[in-house]
């Protein structure tokens, strides 16, 4: 039984729903995270009619070994031990083959054409928010949550709209930019008004077992780090040795496979003594077909303008109107930057920023944001290679 100290720290979860909460159903992805978890737990509490779901993305025996892997055999077991303890039901769903063909492949493509990818989106775009929440409304469920710190809001017309987190420290809402509003519709963050001390000490008042369990740092299925023994086994080409030149071909050094390189990389560049020039040099351009690195001055990283594609725009008027003024963010941690998006008669999205911006990588995504309300997310899109110049 709670004392009233407990009692007292309670957080009551409405998720805005017309009808009775233990009529209410609602799916829950739980990674096995003191987030998720706390989640699960909170709507519990608070009546509703919760459904563990934990996604086994991997091989689940490898994964065992593994410490601080968001989906590992360690994971699964913590998932199902909070649902037991609180007392609603918890599954565990293969999309194994499914998570390998959308994510992992598209991640080694990605490193494999010179890009830098964000395999969390990719798998919020497909695994979760398409195929997770699919199984959620097959099982009559009125809604999926899920820990991601991002706030949902209802407009006065009814829309509902993607916010940031209060907590900007763990804001997620870069990760989430894919969400469309027919998902957005289906999907509910409870914890996007909480910090995560707070959410901590909602776990050790639940009593949750994981309530000091620290934050996995790694990719999920890259828990020790090394992105390029993924990358190097499924498409050997990335870690084809070759030249690092100068932005006028001249060689420099040599490296052993543009895996190893993102653009705006200083550190660890190999050319030692071999670099003659007066300033510091840095990544400037990686070109997989001639296995090349190609370096210059911090300088030629400014960038004052980037193309998107699949863009996802969740802003209230259409981009083919004109251009709109956004803020918007090329890295998670960045502060938003004002910029200009439209539509270009190609089909893509060209976005130009009111100050050049340095370290831009194609592969990554640029975030749009209100620039009235630097809360609301607009939506977003995936930096797209420049296309060549008409000679």
């Amino acid at each position: 039984m709670m004392d009233q100290a407990t009692t007292a720290n309670r957080l009551d979860i409405d998720l805005g729903f017309d009808k009775p909460r233990a009529e209410t159903r609602v799916v829950v992805a739980m990674s096995g995270g003191v987030d998720s978890s706390v989640t699960a737990a909170l709507l519990h509490e608070a009546g509703y009619e919760v459904v563990g779901m934990t996604l086994q993305l991997y091989d689940q025996g490898e994964a065992m070994a593994r410490k601080g892997a968001c989906c590992a055999g360690q994971d699964i077991y913590d998932a199902r031990r909070v649902a037991d303890g609180m007392g609603f039901p918890h599954y565990v769903l293969d999309y194994e083959s499914r998570f390998r063909d959308a994510v992992i492949e598209d991640f080694a493509d990605a490193y494999a054409r010179g890009e830098t990818p964000i395999p969390c989106v990719r798998c919020n775009q497909t695994v979760k928010f398409t195929d997770l929440l699919t199984t959620a409304r097959e099982l009559d469920a009125d809604a999926l949550a899920t820990g991601h710190y991002v706030r949902r809001t209802v407009e006065a017309d009814g829309a509902p709209t993607l916010r940031r987190a209060v907590d900007d420290g763990k804001d997620q809402s870069y990760f989430l930019f894919a969400t469309t509003h027919a998902q957005l519709d289906f999907l509910r963050f409870p914890l996007g008004d909480l910090d995560k001390s707070e959410t901590r000490r909602q776990a050790q008042r639940l009593g949750l077992a994981i309530a000091d369990k620290p934050d996995s740092q790694d990719i999920c299925f890259v828990p020790d780090g090394d992105y390029a023994r993924i990358v190097r086994r499924l498409r050997p080409e990335a870690a084809e040795p070759g030249e690092i030149v100068d932005r006028d071909g001249t060689v420099l050094g040599r490296h052993d496979g543009i895996i190893h390189y993102t653009i705006g990389q200083r550190r660890g560049l190999g050319i030692g003594g071999r670099d003659t020039s007066s300033e510091p040099l840095y990544v400037v351009r990686l070109e997989p077909e001639s296995r090349r690195v190609v370096v210059g001055p911090r300088a030629a990283l400014a960038t004052p303008d980037i193309l998107l594609d699949q863009v996802n725009w969740l802003g209230g008027t259409r981009l083919s109107d004109g251009p709109a003024k956004v803020l918007v963010k090329i890295r998670n941690t960045m502060t938003p930057v004002p910029a200009a998006v439209e539509a270009t008669p190609l089909g893509d999205v060209e976005v130009r920023f009111e100050q050049p911006q340095h370290g831009v990588s194609p592969g990554q995504a640029c975030v749009f944001y209100d620039p009235a309300d630097a809360s609301r997310v607009l939506g977003g899109g995936w930096i797209a290679p420049r296309r060549p110049q008409a000679a």
